[in-house]
């Protein structure tokens, strides 16, 4: 695989004086799953929000299938097919799951949403229209197995299938790389598994390319391909999921260990 698919170089950005980002470099190969972890403050989040448009960069560039997004915004970068999800769910509590993920086509779409019944009846474009973006949201739906809760307001469902729903959203953008901000933030052991293998399927079977915040090191390591580590907004250290978990400085600062008092021989942990 060539590792052109995302490309991240020499990206800086500040808020006030405080360096959120400093010097984050790294590629990404299609079809690959690419995670980035850190403690909380990180700048793992803003990383996301510089390549999804909601930040520009002071300075680096951002390169997807060649093309340059730092200055883009979030709306043209996701009709390039980029799409995300959100550490905090960013769904409408009050609309049922079909109708928030169909939000999710709003790019795709040429007469806006929710226009199916017009004077023209079922024959106009619009309905034509409604009905094929239905039916790609029922095939996410049936994909993720939301079936019995299409009709609910997603404010009545649990936050495990609340996280599930905005997934499907973000699937219905027909992505071709998909960032997931902590999809497994909050869930339980039973919920995580089942996202895992969410997360697998929509890598093997959908070929969606995959970047992913995470602070379950077990979730990072049973499905990434690649993994980079950042601290206080700089880069620790790249590789696969092994080595990256071996890094003392990894350990360190994400997992909370402390070097030993005496070093071991060769200066290597045990």
């Amino acid at each position: 695989m060539t590792s052109d698919f995302l490309t991240v170089s020499n990206l800086f950005i500040s808020f006030g004086g405080i360096k959120a980002l400093q010097d984050i470099s790294f590629s990404m190969a299609q079809g690959e799953i690419f995670s980035v972890i850190g403690p909380n403050g990180a700048g793992k989040t803003t990383l996301f929000n510089c390549i999804s448009g909601l930040y520009r960069p002071d300075t680096g560039s951002i390169r997807f299938e060649g093309t340059a997004v730092e200055k883009k915004t979030p709306h043209a970068i996701a009709r390039l097919g980029i799409a995300r999800t959100f550490q905090n769910i960013e769904l409408f509590s009050h609309m049922n799951t079909m109708e928030n993920i169909m939000l999710g086509r709003h790019i795709h779409m040429k007469t806006g949403l929710f226009r199916g019944i017009s004077m023209w009846g079922r024959r106009s474009f619009a309905a034509r229209e409604e009905i094929r973006h239905r039916e790609r949201v029922e095939q996410i739906i049936d994909l993720l197995e939301l079936q019995n809760v299409r009709d609910i307001p997603v404010g009545a469902l649990p936050y495990g299938t609340q996280k599930l729903i905005e997934l499907a959203r973000a699937l219905a953008l027909e992505p071709r790389l998909l960032l997931l901000d902590e999809p497994c933030a909050g869930m339980n052991q039973e919920e995580k598994q089942d996202m895992i293998f969410w997360i697998k399927d929509i890598q093997d079977d959908l070929g969606i390319t995959i970047l992913l915040i995470e602070h379950d090191m077990k979730l990072v390591m049973d499905i990434s391909n690649r993994v980079l580590a950042i601290n206080f907004g700089q880069p620790v250290t790249l590789g696969t999921p092994e080595s990256v978990q071996q890094n003392k400085e990894v350990r360190k600062a994400y997992i909370g260990e402390e070097e030993p008092d005496v070093p071991s021989a060769g200066g290597q942990e045990h």
